[in-house]
């Protein structure tokens, strides 16, 4: 069966499973790109930047390299060193914040490649079963066919299902990829807000 006999046979089903298709492969490769630009700089590296310019006494210094360096934890730790001299409470809750709100940035339409990687099997069940239907229907109504008008329908509606899983594979995977990548970011900025409250700690004595 060509891809074409596949999209006729499959219906309105097949174009819906189609349209989650391009949608879900658009934002892993959006994703997959705006993951891999924030993990260039490491950790340990750039808090041993901010380490050394602190210890030299040189805030600003400190500021700039957070400014110039694009990944998660970096705002987290500019929310801090920002508030160099204030409360330490308060120092933590600002950081506190910027880690939820770096997180919503992480998290930004990965429930959406969840959602068809948890549905798009269902959804060329659903096509399969109205095939499925329609096959046995028009069965009925020509009164004559035998097996193998049965078979023949049964195939054809049978590629919503190979829709379903093709569509659906490759999401679960990428969300699990996606998840992951997600929690690694966060205990990076937990361990950068962590070291950046005993920095500016050692710094006030």
């Amino acid at each position: 069966m060509t891809i074409w006999q596949m999209l006729k046979s499959g219906g309105l089903t097949i174009y819906i499973l189609l349209a989650c298709s391009i949608l879900s492969l658009a934002i892993i490769m959006e994703r997959y790109f705006y993951y891999r630009k924030r993990s260039r700089i490491k950790r340990k590296d750039f808090m041993t930047k901010i380490s050394m310019d602190l210890e030299k006494g040189n805030t600003v210094k400190a500021l700039d390299t957070c400014k110039n360096t694009d990944t998660p934890f970096s705002s987290v730790v500019y929310a801090g060193l920002n508030l160099a001299g204030h409360n330490e409470m308060l120092i933590s809750n600002t950081m506190e914040r910027e880690t939820a709100i770096e997180t919503v940035k992480l998290e930004k339409y990965t429930s959406i490649v969840g959602t068809i990687g948890g549905t798009a099997v269902y959804i060329g069940l659903f096509g399969t079963v109205l095939g499925i239907i329609r096959a046995f229907h028009d069965i009925s109504v020509a009164g004559s066919g035998g097996i193998g008008v049965v078979i023949s329908g049964i195939s054809e509606s049978l590629a919503c299902t190979a829709m379903g899983l093709c569509v659906a594979v490759p999401a679960v995977i990428a969300y699990n990829y996606f998840s992951k990548k997600i929690d690694n970011f966060i205990t990076d900025m937990e361990l950068c807000a962590s070291q950046t409250l005993d920095l500016l700690a050692i710094k006030r004595k």
